[in-house]
């Protein structure tokens, strides 16, 4: 548990907290789960709503993060927090004796500001540090390892598809060369090596940016876990119960809106076939644009001009 200095040494915003929360339509006496504990606000509001019968499990797999949200919500009695990916969450609820999410489920993906800010990190290359960009502290896999050991044809790959930078291949063989020499030890270093390889346009973002969102998608498995527990967490999920995802980047929203129209669907048949045997639709989306932040919000925290919310209620089950 965090002392106050420690507390206040994490900073942490909340975005659309309200606008996700109220998605859920919480109710006491059901099962929740919070997959990206993050600093604990969107899991504050759940517990508010869900007194006294209803149960709170929250995930995150950065030990900052735990720390900052198990003090803050310490009061809670109905609140398990698991350090575990939610890519687990099977499991991890299985472990509990839980088989179903009665209630509902919200995911805030993408690095927290904390994250991105914290020196140390290696998320930014706004501060020179260490290339690491590791949710997981615990994990032995980091972004220099990526960016010293990935052979070319696989950085072009995760930067051109990840970063969607379409000066990919300039930057890798700048990257390449560089590290014949010696291998690439921090942000900073980097950064310069980026900077260098990509002729000055009118764009207002550092040129290093999407290449540092490629990296840090590489290194956490971002995408993947995504997709994989998109699918999972709708078996789970009971009748009734919402989904409520907030994404900060195209390609995570790309895969939200994907999923959630595959499952509403009313037919998902292959053009040539004759007759359709579909399934009734899983889902029903509940706003089909995604839900933007308020100019206030956008105003008082300006990362949160890129959030989009999706929401969806799971309204049949396809269990046999």
């Amino acid at each position: 548990m965090n002392n106050n200095k420690e507390s206040q040494s994490f900073q942490h915003y909340t975005v659309m907290a309200n606008e996700a929360v109220d998605a859920l339509n919480c109710q006491d006496g059901k099962i929740y789960v919070d997959a990206t504990l993050g600093g604990g606000g969107h899991s504050e509001l759940i517990l508010k709503k869900i007194q006294p019968n209803g149960r709170l499990i929250a995930f995150d797999i950065d030990q900052d993060a735990i720390d900052f949200a198990s003090n803050r919500l310490k009061d809670y009695k109905n609140l398990t927090i698991v350090k575990e990916s939610y890519s687990n969450i099977t499991k991890v609820l299985q472990d509990l004796g839980i088989n179903q999410i009665t209630g509902g489920i919200v995911f805030d993906l993408g690095a927290s500001y904390h994250q991105l800010t914290k020196q140390e990190r290696g998320f930014s290359f706004m501060k020179d540090a260490p290339l690491d960009m590791r949710f997981n502290q615990d994990s032995d896999f980091s972004a220099y390892d990526v960016i010293n050991g990935y052979n070319e044809e696989d950085l072009i790959r995760i930067i051109s598809e990840y970063g969607e930078e379409r000066f990919t291949k300039r930057i890798v063989k700048n990257i390449v060369n560089y590290r014949k020499l010696q291998n690439i030890e921090t942000t900073g270093e980097l950064a310069n090596i980026i900077k260098n390889a990509v002729p000055k346009t009118k764009e207002k973002i550092h040129p290093a940016t999407r290449t540092f969102q490629a990296i840090r998608i590489e290194v956490n498995h971002e995408l993947q876990n995504i997709k994989n527990t998109l699918n999972e967490v709708l078996t789970l999920l009971s009748v009734d119960g919402i989904i409520s995802v907030i994404s900060f980047h195209s390609l995570e929203d790309r895969l939200v809106k994907q999923c959630f129209k595959y499952y509403a669907a009313k037919c998902r048949c292959k053009p040539n076939e004759p007759i359709c045997h579909c399934k009734p639709p899983m889902l029903e989306i509940i706003n089909k644009k995604p839900i933007t932040a308020s100019e206030e919000e956008m105003r008082k925290n300006p990362p949160s001009r890129s959030a989009k919310l999706r929401v969806a209620k799971k309204i049949s089950s396809w269990e046999n």
